[in-house]
């Protein structure tokens, strides 16, 4: 892209979106594009990826197609760009045949510049040949990872988007993009999309606003609590648990404590969890609790925490989910609790899966990364950029081990005690009657089962029985022993338990912590910029209740006006004229039409 193509870029975004300059990658990527060049993006979320697509779309001849995998995101995409004054519009399965004829008209007369549909309608033949009559000018894909057989959000509809490029042209460019794949699955997504000998733009995984915080489940429901009301009360948040059942637990256990939270999984009827939906998305401070059913079409900018109340089954999901906080840039927390039950709960459910042997062993690699990420004692970030293959050298001083850091402790004889009692009881018992044997208590099961005859009948009087359920979960999170799907979650021993039995192979566990050191100092770090004040404060407040009024009016989700960003921008510099609020990040030439004057109704007052 020459220098005149890139200053209408730039030009561009700043009259249609308010930004004054592309981030990153972004202007590498709209300048391949707009060139007719294909590439994959690899950017986090909250990172810019749509301008990545947009911004060429909108300077392209022809019609631009975005393939986005749910509907409730093509809908708030399409709704921000109307706001913005761009010509957008979607096709899906919630529009009434002449909705759709009317959309198929805009598009054939050249009305759009942009037309997001879901994959499951590129299949269909006859919107097929509806696309053959139109002028293409760029194909993007959205969450391009679901093209992955191996991921966690594979959708068997994107293995035929490369094959619609061919049917319409092959040399029409295809950006496909998103902020989950590790080095396996981007040469997957490359291979299906027909992308192997074009460009990967890889911006950092980092979220640097992103505070990473784990800690072992002892009251999952009140650490819960505890968490949201001291660190996000009254914000929006997600709660991640592993169950349908759990979700309206916990959602009608917060509702009680006075917190406006809703359950969401699929288990629900569909207009329940539409109506649930669009409340977490209109109203303030909603608190979802869910299954992994939700969140991938979540485009809310304020989400101020995501909570895990169960271990994620791999750090694609851990990283995707938590990514769905503080995608303004303003800070949030990735909280989670885990405990020895999450371990032998995901290995069963792996392990008595209906899928192939080679899909076991994949998952629970997957699930020993999650595991390993979990107990490390080093710098959270580091750890995790360093599973999707990036370096970060220094400590990030915003997760729980750089703020508090951890011990370890040499644990090479309690683990061979521990794998010992596996062995000794005939490996067909779990954690709680074997730390009963090594503590030497003659409970009713010991007693019946002739274990206070064993060796290892009494001889880890030495330590207590928290420490004991610590080196047997670190054990399981480690690999020195196996869960038995087939025996009620059992331990058994495989080939690393005998390396420590055996061989003396050493083994280090972290000192579980007794007090929440961490937790008390992150409570104290001030969420808002250090030059923010009480008067900030209270004009944002006035901004946000002027944007919910504008926002209820039109039915659209209050981000789609303005993001909480812009209106803090707006408190803290106080523009007095149109002039000085055009150049507030966020606000474009449309909204300024549309906005400015309320805003700076309430600005001046």
């Amino acid at each position: 892209m020459n220098s005149n193509s890139t200053d209408e870029a730039v030009e561009l975004l700043q009259r249609v979106f308010g930004y004054a300059a592309f981030r990153g990658k972004q202007e590498a990527v709209v300048s391949h594009v707009m060139t007719g060049g294909s590439c994959l993006v690899l950017m986090p979320t909250g990172g810019g990826k749509s301008l990545c697509f947009q911004v060429p779309a909108l300077l392209r001849p022809g019609l631009a197609i975005v393939i986005s995998p749910l509907i409730a995101l093509m809908q708030d995409q399409v709704d921000a760009l109307v706001q913005n004054g761009v010509a957008a519009a979607f096709y899906n399965s919630t529009l009434s045949f002449e909705q759709k004829r009317k959309v198929k008209a805009q598009a054939i007369n050249g009305e759009l510049k942009l037309l997001y549909v879901a994959p499951e309608t590129l299949n269909a033949l006859d919107f097929r040949a509806f696309l053959q009559s139109l002028t293409i000018g760029l194909i993007a894909v959205d969450e391009a990872h679901c093209v992955s057989q191996w991921g966690h959000d594979f959708r068997p509809e994107y293995l035929q988007i490369a094959t619609l490029r061919q049917e319409l042209n092959s040399n029409i460019p295809l950006i496909a993009l998103t902020a989950t794949a590790d080095p396996v699955t981007q040469k997957e997504v490359r291979t299906r999309l027909g992308l192997t000998s074009d460009p990967v733009f890889c911006s950092s995984f980092d979220r640097p606003n992103i505070r990473y915080q784990i800690a072992l489940k002892k009251s999952g429901k009140e650490q819960l609590f505890e968490f949201i009301n001291t660190r996000h009360a009254g914000e929006a948040g997600i709660v991640y648990v592993m169950s349908r059942a759990k979700t309206e637990e916990i959602a009608t256990w917060l509702s009680q404590k006075g917190m406006k939270a809703l359950p969401y999984h699929a288990g629900l009827d569909q207009n329940t969890r539409r109506t649930h939906q669009e409340r977490f998305l209109r109203d303030e401070g909603v608190v979802m609790v869910a299954t992994i059913a939700f969140g991938m079409g979540i485009d809310k900018p304020n989400v101020r925490f995501v909570a895990h109340l169960d271990l994620p089954k791999s750090i694609e999901s851990y990283y995707q989910e938590t990514g769905r906080a503080g995608r303004d840039g303003d800070p949030a927390s990735a909280w989670m609790v885990y405990g020895l039950g999450d371990v032998v709960q995901l290995r069963q459910m792996i392990e008595s899966g209906e899928v192939g042997e080679a899909f076991k062993r994949l998952s629970q690699q997957k699930l020993n990364a999650i595991l390993g990420f979990s107990e490390t004692v080093r710098c959270r970030r580091q750890a995790l950029l360093a599973y999707f293959g990036e370096s970060y050298p220094e400590q990030c001083n915003n997760c729980d081990n750089c703020l508090e850091p951890q011990n370890t402790w040499d644990a090479t004889l309690p683990a061979q005690k521990a794998l010992s009692s596996i062995f000794r009881t005939g490996q067909r018992f779990g954690a709680g009657h074997l730390i009963d044997v090594l503590l030497g208590k003659e409970t009713e099961r010991v007693v019946q089962f002739g274990h206070v005859k064993l060796s290892v009948f009494g001889i880890g009087k030495d330590l207590k029985e928290k420490e004991w359920s610590s080196v047997f979960r670190q054990l399981a999170a480690a690999n020195y022993l196996t869960v038995d799907p087939d025996n009620y979650g059992a331990f058994k021993l495989n080939e690393q338990s005998w390396t420590v039995l055996k061989k003396g192979q050493q083994v280090f566990q972290r000192v579980d912590p007794v007090t929440t050191k961490a937790e008390k100092k992150a409570r104290k770090t001030p969420v808002q910029p250090t030059d923010w004040n009480d008067a900030n404060t209270e004009l944002f407040q006035n901004l946000r209740t002027l944007r919910l009024e504008l926002a209820k009016e039109q039915n659209l989700p209050p981000y789609v006006v303005f993001h909480d960003s812009t209106l803090r921008e707006m408190a803290s510099r106080k523009p007095s004229n149109l002039s000085e609020l055009a150049l507030i990040p966020g606000v474009g030439e449309a909204k300024l039409k549309r906005y400015g004057q309320a805003f700076l109704e309430v600005l001046r007052t």
